[in-house]
C-alpha cells in the first residue's frame, strides 16, 4: 500500500513514505505508523554513513486529518516530521503544519442519567436478570439500553412510539447482528432458553470453539477490565470508570474504550486490544489527544462525567493493554517516538485474562533522542 524511499543530500537525508488516493482512509491513517517504522529502519541501516533527519509523509489531498493529529503528538526533538498533501491530477503538493496541537476537532457526548434510564426500563431489566443475572447493562441513551454477556450484546430495550398514539412503548429485541428479533409473547420462552444457552457458553470455562465464545474478544476484555481495573494499575479508582465513551470528530465517531481516574484525580485513558495490532500505540494517542483536549477545557464535569470529583490539572495517563503474547513487536519502536508529554505505559496481561486479570509486564516508554 505504501511507497517508500530515501531523500538524500550529502551526509543527511529524510525517510519518505507515500500512499495514493486509491487506498482506503484506514490505510492513509495508518501511514503514520509505517512511516515511523520506516524512519527508524533507515536510521538503523544508515547510522554509520548518514544522519536521517526525519520523515516526509505524502497523503492524498483532503485526507490528512488523522495523520496530522498523530504527527502533532510525536517527539519533535527526536525527528523532523513533515506532512504533505498532494493532488495527483494537478501534480501539486502542499506542506501542512504538524507542530500545531490545537487542531483536534472533537466534541464530547453528554453523559446519560443512568439511574433514570434504569428506572425507565425496570421491567425489561427484571425479565432478563431473572434468566441471566450476570448480564451487564449498558445505558446507551435516555431511550435505549443494551444487555451484554461479557461484552457481547445480545438484547436491546428501547422506547418506540405506539401505532396511532403519541405514547412511547418499551420494545425489546434480541439476537446477534442480523439475527436480531423482536421479543413478543409468542417467542418469550424461546428467547429465555436461547439466553440460558448463550450464558453457559459465554463464560471463561465455556465452549471455546463456539462462535458465541470467540466473538467480540475486545468487548470481553473491556468488561473484565472494568470489573478489576486495579489489577492493571493500583492508582486507578475502580468506582469511577466509563466504558465506550463517545467522542466525535468531523465524520468520525470514536469510542474511548475505558476512561478512568486515579485516586489523586488524574484522568486515565485505557486502550485495549485482545489481538495483535500494529496500530495500538497511535490509536491510543488518538484517544489521549481527545481526552486531553476536553480536559483542558473542563468539559468532562460540565458534561456530567466524574461528578463530585476534583480532576487534576495535568494531562491524562495512557495505558495500552493487550495480552502479552499479542503485543506487536514494533510497539517499543513506535512508543519511543511519541512526545514526552504523553505518560504512556504498555501493559501486557496473561493470556488467560478471561479468567481474571494478571499483569505479566509493564513498560514505561523511553524517549528517542534526536
Amino acid at each position: 500500500m505504501y511507497t517508500r524511499g530515501l531523500c538524500l543530500r550529502g551526509g543527511a537525508g529524510f525517510a519518505v513514505l507515500g500512499v495514493n488516493v486509491e487506498e482506503s482512509q484506514a490505510a492513509i491513517d495508518g501511514a503514520v505508523t509505517f512511516g515511523i517504522l520506516w524512519l527508524d529502519y533507515c536510521r538503523q541501516r544508515h547510522a554509520a554513513a548518514r544522519v536521517i533527519e526525519g520523515l516526509k509523509l505524502f497523503v492524498p489531498w483532503g485526507t490528512s486529518a488523522i495523520a496530522r493529529e498523530r504527527m502533532a503528538h510525536l517527539n519533535h526533538e527526536a525527528a523532523q516530521w513533515q506532512l504533505w498533501e498532494f493532488e495527483e491530477r494537478e501534480g501539486t503538493v502542499t506542506r501542512l503544519d504538524t507542530a500545531d496541537r490545537g487542531n483536534v476537532e472533537t466534541r464530547l457526548a453528554h453523559r446519560v442519567d443512568e439511574t433514570a434510564a434504569r428506572a425507565r426500563f425496570a421491567s425489561s431489566i427484571r425479565q432478563i436478570a431473572g434468566v441471566a443475572p450476570q448480564a451487564e447493562i449498558a445505558v446507551l441513551s435516555a431511550a435505549e439500553i443494551a444487555f451484554r454477556l461479557h461484552g457481547l450484546e445480545f438484547a436491546r430495550a428501547r422506547l418506540e412510539p405506539e401505532a396511532g398514539s403519541f405514547r412511547m412503548a418499551e420494545q425489546v429485541t434480541f439476537g446477534i447482528g442480523p439475527r436480531e428479533t423482536l421479543l413478543t409473547e409468542t417467542n418469550t420462552a424461546d428467547f429465555e432458553q436461547w439466553l440460558r444457552d448463550a450464558a453457559a457458553i459465554r463464560q471463561p470455562a465455556g465452549q471455546r470453539t463456539h462462535p458465541l465464545w470467540r466473538i467480540a474478544p475486545e468487548r470481553w476484555l473491556e468488561s473484565v477490565v472494568v470489573q478489576d481495573v486495579g489489577a492493571l494499575d493500583d492508582r486507578l479508582d475502580g468506582d469511577c470508570l466509563y466504558s465506550q465513551v463517545p467522542a466525535f470528530a468531523a465524520s468520525d465517531r470514536a469510542m474511548i474504550d475505558v476512561l478512568g481516574v486515579t485516586r489523586e484525580g488524574r484522568l486515565a485513558v485505557l486502550e485495549l486490544k485482545a489481538d495483535e495490532d500494529i496500530h495500538l500505540p497511535l490509536q491510543g494517542v488518538d484517544y489521549w489527544a481527545r481526552v486531553e483536549w476536553h480536559r483542558a477545557r473542563g468539559e468532562f464535569q460540565r458534561f456530567g462525567y466524574f461528578p463530585g470529583r476534583q480532576l487534576a490539572d495535568s494531562p491524562p495517563l495512557l495505558l495500552l493493554v493487550s495480552p502479552a503474547l499479542h503485543v506487536h513487536p514494533t510497539s517499543d519502536i513506535l512508543l519511543k517516538y511519541l512526545t514526552p508529554e504523553i505518560d504512556v505505559t504498555l501493559v501486557g496481561i496473561d493470556e488467560h485474562w478471561r479468567e481474571g486479570l494478571k499483569v505479566v509486564f509493564r513498560k514505561r516508554r523511553t524517549t528517542q533522542s534526536p
